[in-house]
């Protein structure tokens, strides 16, 4: 179930407030006595706050079978929280909300923001759930620069920071100018106040399809032996999931916050367990000798594993099993090492 939780206002890393943030999560175990067993598991640049549900379209696929009591993500001894990003479209302060000065959501005018605002407001929502330590943040693609970025701006806070099929710097590529780009041509984008002109709807649909084709989706299907009508079917519903509730507006904000991102000169501030995990034909974050080395000689225990797989940027939503022995090294051997 997402909740929402406020924050107040969020003074942002390039200048301004943004007013009144709201935060959307997804929340599973209990918060212990002092505040100190939460896991943050932070998710992709286009999906939300229930990538550890069932049933849940997103493009990593769901990490739910890491959930539950025994399992990597335990809600026996852990607090799991997964909250969606300041400036995504699953309920957290975005373009898609209201901006209160004028009553019609913010939109293209939806200010400017960073990793760093994007983890300031994952850090308040933590300290308002009760949370004061972090036993670990983890996450595919993504995901995982929020994670390096906690390990950046609060390293007292957190013992265990995980990157799954992800990278130290942003991708080529990535930036505001280009998503916006990918609209400006369709007749309801309207210099992004597109929210009274629904036909955009099957542009998104239509863009959606082929980066879960390039992700392996569609491999993923036949592999489960699905017939070709049940694997389109399943295939369209995703597409149609994610269409029907993305702002392309939010596309470009987090494009635009991740575009700076870059931990390679300052990892000798990072004194986390930290695992970067690649896979070997992912486009994205493609295997790195010199990211290797770099991981392997930060201050804290590092580890750089390549994960052999087909499916590319997709193997973090598909490969689960595949996962679990370096997900166990992140979060159990911090647990051994805090307790000693």
């Amino acid at each position: 179930m997402v909740i929402t939780q406020s924050i107040g206002d969020l003074k942002l890393s390039l200048g301004g407030v943004l007013p009144g943030v709201q935060i959307a999560y997804v929340a599973h175990g209990r918060l212990n006595a002092d505040g100190t067993n939460a896991v943050l598991v932070t998710h992709g640049y286009t999906s939300g706050p229930s990538m550890l549900s069932l049933g849940h379209h997103t493009a990593e696929g769901s990490w739910a079978p890491l959930l539950g009591p025994g399992k990597v993500l335990d809600t026996e001894r852990y607090f799991i929280l997964c909250s969606n990003m300041l400036g995504s479209s699953f309920g957290s302060t975005g373009p898609n909300t209201l901006n209160p000065a004028t009553g019609r959501p913010w939109g293209p005018d939806f200010p400017r923001i960073t990793l760093s605002d994007i983890v300031a407001a994952q850090h308040r929502l933590l300290h308002a759930l009760g949370g004061r330590h972090l036993h670990a943040v983890v996450g595919p693609s993504y995901g995982g620069m929020q994670a390096l970025q906690w390990g950046l701006d609060h390293p007292e806070m957190v013992r265990a920071l995980g990157g799954i099929v992800s990278g130290l710097y942003s991708p080529p590529g990535l930036d505001g100018a280009s998503a916006r780009a990918k609209y400006a041509d369709h007749p309801d984008w309207h210099g992004g106040w597109h929210y009274e002109h629904p036909g955009l709807r099957e542009r998104l649909f239509e863009q959606r399809q082929q980066p879960l084709r390039h992700y392996g989706l569609e491999r993923l299907y036949e592999d489960r032996d699905l017939d070709p009508q049940e694997r389109q079917r399943r295939f369209d519903d995703a597409c149609r999931f994610w269409a029907d509730r993305f702002d392309p507006n939010s596309m470009a904000v987090l494009a635009d916050a991740a575009s700076g991102f870059d931990a390679r000169p300052r990892l000798a501030e990072i004194r986390a367990r930290t695992l970067l995990m690649v896979c070997s034909t992912d486009a994205i974050f493609p295997p790195d000798e010199h990211t290797r080395r770099l991981v392997q000689a930060m201050p804290g225990p590092g580890r750089y594993s390549v994960l052999d797989s087909p499916y590319g940027h997709m193997a973090p939503g598909v490969e689960l099993p595949r996962l679990e022995p370096e997900l166990r090294w992140l979060m159990e051997e911090t647990l051994v090492a805090s307790a000693g």
